[in-house]
């Protein structure tokens, strides 16, 4: 029994200090990927900053596009609409014409 009593501690305190150098060996591996990870976010960014200029030559063209489009479909809906008004108030006052001449 006193064996046990005075084996038992030291095989504690040995895993105890195992665990304690696996806990320092796996910080200081996580430190150093969170570093090499920092190092790949920060040239990613650098690479989107520098085709910021593009994507905003493209969203000048696609906003001018769309506003030149608009206009189109705008006057081409109008003519259309003049038309079928036009249309439209004949056929009414050829009506009204018809309802006046049968009186």
């Amino acid at each position: 029994m006193d064996f046990w009593l005075s084996f038992l501690p030291i095989i504690i305190y040995a895993l105890i200090i195992i665990i304690l150098i696996v806990g320092i060996i796996l910080v200081i591996k996580s430190i150093r990927t969170v570093n090499k990870v920092e190092k790949v976010v920060d040239n990613v960014n650098d690479k989107v900053e520098s085709l910021n200029a593009v994507f905003n030559v493209i969203d000048f063209t696609t906003d001018k596009i769309a506003s030149f489009t608009d206009k189109v479909v705008d006057g081409v809906s109008g003519i259309f609409g003049k038309l079928f008004i036009t249309k439209k108030k004949d056929d009414e006052e050829d009506a009204s014409k018809e309802e006046n001449t049968d009186e």
